[in-house]
């Protein structure tokens, strides 16, 4: 009897296993064949902070007219409009018209929880969600779960790393989309972290100028 048990779990070890190596290859195809298309257009964009170059390819899709306001989610709290503005010269003119930061976001939990407020507020329908190819597919999971009525458009940014076929063979890339598969797995299971947003306001408009501490820079929220 016990040998016959030890067999049975041996089994449901191996078979979970199986299981788990086949959803990550999974998962790691449907990332590297994702290519930044031209969305289509919708009432509005945001931008889940992690990346310099997805608030660049945020403010770009708003400078074409994909969407009428941007929201740069899981801003550093300590970034100041003027501090964005450096950082984005070419995008001054929306940063003063249409484009507000949240703050509050500390994941990316936190950052479906700051976009929904967001969206709601505004009674949006639509939304281009900008952020890495590796994190694309929890971050629909997440906001799809906090906006069920709203449609989402993926705009998903490829990072350097991703673009080399032989990605596995670095070691540093192969952990972070194997850090990111437990992650996705964990927000379907419903285990997340136990603070999702900080208590601060919850977006700011850059028309209001800036803070008065130097910032690190436009990201703050970990994933």
């Amino acid at each position: 009897m016990l040998r016959a048990a030890a067999w049975t779990f041996g089994g449901l070890f191996v078979l979970a296993g199986a299981l788990f190596v086949g959803g990550f290859v999974a998962f790691t195809f449907t990332i590297a064949s994702r290519e930044p298309v031209a969305p289509k257009r919708a009432d509005a964009i945001v931008v889940l902070t992690g990346g310099a170059s997805r608030v660049a390819d945020g403010v770009q899709l708003l400078a074409e007219g994909r969407g009428q306001r941007l929201l740069i989610s899981g801003v550093n709290r300590a970034t100041s409009a003027d501090e964005l503005r450096r950082t984005l010269p070419a995008g001054e003119a929306f940063l003063d018209c249409c484009v507000d930061l949240g703050k509050k976001a500390l994941n990316t939990w936190g950052n479906a929880i700051e976009a929904a407020e967001w969206v709601r507020s505004r009674r949006f329908r639509s939304l281009v969600v900008v952020t890495s190819a590796y994190h694309m597919p929890r971050a629909l999971f997440e906001l799809g779960r906090a906006l069920p009525d709203v449609e989402l458009i993926a705009y998903p940014v490829v990072t350097d790393r991703m673009q080399d076929s032989d990605w596995w063979t670095e070691p540093q890339t192969a952990k972070l989309l194997l850090k990111e598969y437990v992650k996705y797995m964990m927000a379907q299971a419903k285990i997340r972290p136990l603070q999702a947003v900080a208590p601060v306001a919850p977006a700011e408009d850059p028309a209001r100028g800036a803070g008065p501490k130097p910032s690190p820079g436009p990201q703050a929220a970990a994933h």
